[in-house]
């Protein structure tokens, strides 16, 4: 049984009148959600009588996972009901983890199966983990829950909710979502950081209503963008956000190599899909070939109609001279700097992808010019 993590509340709600399930998994890389999910979980327990509580963290390939199977086999001296818990960081339990994951799941309906409730936390996994024998186990077993990072797009809407939990709210309308958008902005990509500057207001102010000044003057601009959404930007035509990502990035240190790059795996799967559709493909096929999916293969669909050669061609050609640059060679028609030369890059690209606001002359970005 899967549930997304906005369904976990209903859930719980429900087994306290047709019981929790035996075994409850929790996936995914963002940590305060992961971490709400699973103390969720674990408040339902207590509510439920599973009042001893047991530990077990698989680190390194001398964990003893028989320890892991006895314990479910063992009452407790107290007759309390137990709550075993399991936590796998790396994602990765080894063949003797996996063998004893399948063995595990297969003793849950036994005989203690109404004593013992686990709860397995796992960090965010990939395709293939997600086919192992283990983890379909983990999957018949008992409940599969997956936590997904909250996207840009959804974060707003987020800090809403966060905000009507506390009894504060922004003030209705186009103001009210400038309001949000800019608390988005300053804390895209740090979920935990958002949520520390969300208790920060609620202590600062009372219920009620906030004004734009307010959280202005109270929350810290603690970002994190990680470069691959640094494409999903530039493709969503979202100018500013991309040129605030590349500041923030270069800030940080990041590569400048692992930047071109990003930009450049995106221009070149744009003209691919572009020459398959040339050569007669359709456009679902060519993005299938291009190995696109997802937020990006959406993107790419509604790009890619749009372009023309010459400017898939121009976008390789500025794609090649930033390769100079971050290698430290110069171009006299370019910036020096090669964080000046990836946002001339992307701005190159910002131009056709970026929709004109309705009813506006669109001015186009500068760098991209003379190109």
């Amino acid at each position: 049984m899967q549930l997304k993590a906005d369904q976990l509340d209903a859930h719980l709600v429900q087994a306290r009148t047709v019981g929790l399930r035996p075994l409850y998994t929790v996936y995914g890389d963002d940590p305060l959600l992961a971490q709400e999910a699973a103390d969720a979980i674990r408040a339902a327990a207590r509510d439920a009588g599973y009042i001893e509580r047991k530990v077990y963290t698989a680190t390194g390939a001398h964990f003893d996972w028989s320890a892991l199977l006895g314990a479910a086999q063992t009452m407790s001296l107290f007759a309390d009901r137990q709550l075993i818990e399991v936590r796998i960081p790396s994602g990765k339990p080894g063949k003797e983890g996996s063998a004893a994951l399948q063995r595990y799941c297969e003793m849950l309906p036994g005989t203690c199966a109404e004593d013992v409730l686990t709860l397995v936390q796992l960090p965010k996994l990939d395709r293939q983990q997600q086919s192992s024998g283990w983890f379909s186990a983990l999957d018949h077993a008992g409940v599969l829950l997956r936590v997904e990072p909250i996207d840009r797009a959804a974060l707003p809407r987020w800090i809403a909710q966060r905000l009507a939990r506390q009894g504060q709210r922004v003030a209705a309308g186009e103001l009210g979502q400038r309001t949000l958008a800019f608390f988005a902005d300053r804390v895209e990509g740090n979920l935990l950081a958002a949520f520390q500057e969300l208790q920060k207001l609620e202590l600062l102010y009372p219920a009620g209503e906030l004004t734009f000044e307010q959280i202005e003057r109270t929350v810290l601009d603690v970002a994190r963008y990680d470069v691959f959404k640094l494409g999903e930007a530039v493709l969503a035509g979202q100018v500013a956000r991309t040129l605030r990502m590349l500041d923030a990035l270069q800030a940080s240190g990041e590569s400048a190599v692992l930047v071109h790059w990003t930009l450049t795996e995106d221009i070149r799967a744009l003209k691919r899909v572009r020459d398959a559709m040339t050569d007669g493909r359709p456009l679902p096929m060519a993005l299938r070939e291009a190995r696109l999916w997802g937020v990006k293969e959406r993107l790419v669909e509604r790009i890619v109609p749009l372009l023309s050669d010459s400017a898939l061609g121009r976008w390789l050609d500025a794609a090649q001279v930033c390769d100079g640059l971050v290698k430290g060679l110069r171009h006299p028609d370019w910036p020096l700097d090669a964080w000046d030369g990836l946002r001339r890059l992307a701005l190159m690209v910002l131009e056709q992808t970026a929709a004109p606001p309705r009813g506006r002359v669109v001015i186009r970005p500068r760098l991209a010019l003379g190109t």
